[in-house]
């Protein structure tokens, strides 16, 4: 894959109003189905995925387990309308460790190592050592099959990547340690659930976490085998409440300032619908931690 993007800057206000004001777009049926049960057609409807309310705080904070309930009830309900975004083709970046570029000379791809299947990615595993500071996240993720009425896609694999609180990436920047990475085979609910921190906001970039769809685990191996790059988002309130409170975030403080959903070189490329789609719930906060649930679509 290639690791540049080629910025697409879109119009301003109505992704501005989309983000600030925590409305969704009208759910409408994306697959229209003719009798015998052949698809008609398609149209990229808008659901009301994934953005928060804009408050950082809810008023009971949600374990791992009724997360997970909570998520798999939404799917199935989502699945049941028959109504979902497909998610966005987004770059992996210059840091993915997928097979697809190298540092000093080698090339870097966490995929085919044993212990990358796993949970709790905020340590390091196999020949490293070490723990990611930060906010805890517990962040579950629904995949499910656009191309099918939004239907749950069970033993798919999801890989997912992000940078720590000081806006850095494993094994690229931080040299030393393989953390903040991890692969896990969706279960029967379409569902993955990761343990990891609040990623930083570096220059340049709204918060974000990397992911890279699989069709199974026996192909996560390298990024070219892969079904969707895709890319979440975190709502800015959210963000700007955890860098100015939390530890060892403050440099996060001057680059969120700095970018808008608008001016990124990815998510300005995505359509409201898809941004909104990508937009982790959270629930939780800045001391106690986040849980946090997200649906991915794939065609």
């Amino acid at each position: 894959m290639n690791n540049t993007h080629e910025p697409e800057h879109k119009d301003e206000g109505s992704l501005h109003d989309l983000i600030l004001s925590g409305l969704t777009p009208s759910r409408r049926r994306a697959l229209g189905l003719l009798g015998g049960g052949l698809f008609a057609g398609s149209a990229l409807a808008a659901c009301g995925g994934g953005s928060g309310s804009g408050s950082t705080t809810t008023t009971s904070t949600s374990s791992s387990s009724s997360s997970s309930s909570s998520s798999s009830a939404s799917s199935s309900s989502s699945s049941a309308a028959g109504s979902c975004v497909e998610a966005a083709d987004n770059t992996n970046g210059p840091y993915p460790a997928d097979g697809t570029n190298s540092v000093s000379g080698s090339v870097v791809n966490i995929l085919t190592q044993s212990g990358v299947e796993r949970s709790d990615i905020t340590t390091s595993f196999g020949s490293y050592s070490g723990t990611a500071a930060g906010v805890p996240l517990t962040l579950t993720i629904t995949l499910e099959d656009y191309s099918l009425g939004c239907a749950p896609l069970a033993g798919y694999a999801i890989y997912i990547w992000h940078c720590n609180r000081d806006g850095k990436y494993s094994l690229y920047t931080v040299t030393d340690q393989n953390y903040l990475r991890g692969v896990q085979a969706t279960d029967a609910n379409g569902q993955v659930t990761f343990t990891t921190i609040f990623p930083a906001c570096y220059s340049g970039r709204m918060p974000h976490i990397h992911v890279e769809i699989y069709d199974s685990l026996a192909n996560a191996t390298v990024e070219t085998k892969a079904l969707k790059v895709t890319q979440l988002a975190f709502d800015r309130t959210t963000c700007e409440t955890v860098y100015n409170n939390a530890s060892g975030y403050s440099a996060s403080v001057s680059n969120l300032a700095a970018i808008s959903f608008s001016s990124d070189n990815v998510f300005s490329s995505d359509s409201a619908a898809q941004l909104s789609a990508a937009t982790v719930s959270l629930s939780g906060d800045y001391s106690s931690g986040f849980t946090g649930n997200v649906t991915v679509a794939v065609a």
